[in-house]
């Protein structure tokens, strides 16, 4: 070699052996030209219009989410490998395709569905209910020529409220009986359909000093006591059954006087056949596998619904005393009564469910209370005012059906107590002839009635006894 090599940049070796770094600029692609024949890797980065696609597919279900990880789920129950979701969308990784998506489809939050109402009642049950509750009437009817009423209706009628305030507190033991068992409840119905029988013949017997009086007077508490049993048991279809003979013979009494023996026959037939009714859903009950034992309900539980059966039947009473036409519509009500407690219980879920706050939903449940209410009366309306029933009429409805409320929800004292004082003062001033005289039934029933409602909005403008 003649010398060195010289490493230094601009020298000779410039020409040949410099590494050069191509130029920016425009190069003219010759068609064929080898030169443009280069190797390039596969394009990297998100492929935009498969992941618009999928956001699209995936839209409804990606739109409720509350976060990416939600997102993320749904791919992975899709079934979205990993080599699917570089190689056909280009993104490294689960996550990073369902941030992608969570990004790109805009957030809905649909309303859920709405549920099925709980309490929606059964029409057909509730009118024939009370339908049921005013078809004993027709026996009165049947029998009337065979009877005196001036000697024997006060023995009846009395051994009526003792039985009317034995089953009140009988069906709601059994009511509570029911939730351990049909067993169990068909036991507590037998025996206490049978003392309550005997309960309520005993003061109409000591009364009426035996005879023929105390017969019908235990007659009437066993159809009583059968009927009852069907009831609670949700058995109308056969009471009603049972009831038919009444119902035939009463039709053709405008046209046809059918004598003693089918005026006394017709409601014997019915009595036995509501019996016999009774007697086989009881056996029914009773032959059911019997329920893990547990505690039984005090009985002392049941004692204010009781009382309150008591109260209620005493102002019957009395406003049957002013007009007999009253308690006929009543008696008829009771099965309007009972749908719309089904439809304020109803309601009202359905208005905590919209209520943001215990205000509102205090004014909400109100004004359910006010607008049921208001329909139970406008519903009695044209039946007292056909009748001329007395005044009292209305407002003793109106506190009967609060009352009723009130109880449906477990709140039991405060409508015995004020149906009682009710009945005390209103029965007191009616046997004495003291003042204000027949104005004591309106004016008692209604500050009652408005008691009870002021109880009642109270008691059940909060959203836990609706929970």
């Amino acid at each position: 070699m003649s010398g060195p090599m010289a490493l230094e940049p601009g020298g000779a070796e410039q020409d040949t052996l410099a590494l050069r770094i191509a130029r920016p600029g425009r190069r003219r692609v010759r068609p064929g030209d080898d030169r443009t024949l280069t190797l390039r890797l596969p394009e990297q980065g998100p492929d935009e219009e498969a992941v618009s696609r999928l956001a699209a597919d995936l839209a409804d279900r990606v739109g409720p989410a509350v976060h990416p990880y939600e997102v993320a789920a749904l791919l992975e129950a899709e079934g979205l490998s990993a080599e699917v979701i570089r190689h056909r969308y280009g993104h490294p990784n689960l996550f990073s395709l369902a941030s992608a998506l969570y990004d790109r489809v805009p957030r809905t939050f649909p309303e859920p569905p709405a549920a099925a109402d709980p309490w929606r009642p059964d029409t057909v049950r509730c009118l024939l209910r009370g339908v049921l509750f005013a078809l004993p009437a027709l026996a009165y009817l049947l029998t009337a020529p065979l009877w005196r009423a001036d000697r024997h209706a006060p023995a009846l009628i009395l051994a009526g409220v003792v039985s009317w305030a034995w089953g009140q507190a009988l069906g709601h033991r059994a009511h509570l009986r029911l939730v351990t068992g049909r067993r169990e409840a068909a036991r507590t119905l037998l025996t206490g359909a049978l003392l309550g029988a005997a309960v309520a013949t005993v003061p109409a017997a000591l009364y009426a000093g035996g005879g023929p009086v105390t017969a019908a007077a235990a007659a009437q508490s066993l159809y009583l006591a059968a009927a009852g049993v069907l009831l609670v048991l949700a058995r109308e279809r056969l009471l009603l059954a049972a009831l038919s003979p009444l119902a035939a013979g009463a039709a053709v009494l405008p046209w046809w006087d059918p004598g003693p023996l089918p005026r006394a026959g017709l409601p014997l037939l019915a009595l036995l056949a509501t019996l016999a009714s009774a007697a086989r859903v009881l056996w029914t009950g009773l032959t059911a596998p019997a329920a893990p034992g547990g505690p039984r309900p005090r009985l002392n539980s049941s004692l204010p619904y009781g009382l309150f059966g008591l109260a209620a039947a005493v102002l019957v009473v009395l406003v049957g005393r002013q007009d007999p036409y009253a308690v006929i519509a009543l008696t008829v009500s009771m099965g309007p009564a009972e749908w719309l407690l089904y439809r304020y219980r109803g309601w009202s879920v359905a208005a905590l469910r919209v209520s943001a706050t215990p205000r509102a939903f205090r004014l909400r449940s109100a004004a359910i209370l006010g607008l049921c209410l208001l329909a139970y009366l406008l519903l009695l309306l044209p039946p007292v005012l056909l009748t001329g029933s007395g005044t009292a009429a209305l407002p003793l409805a109106a506190a009967l059906w609060t009352a009723l409320l009130l109880q449906a929800f477990g709140v039991a004292w405060p409508p015995a107590v004020l149906c009682l004082l009710t009945a005390g003062a209103a029965g007191a001033v009616t046997l004495l002839d003291l003042p204000p005289g027949p104005a004591v039934l309106p004016l008692g029933c209604g500050a009652a009635a408005a008691l009870l409602a002021v109880c009642a909005v109270r008691l059940l403008g909060r959203p836990s006894p609706h929970a």
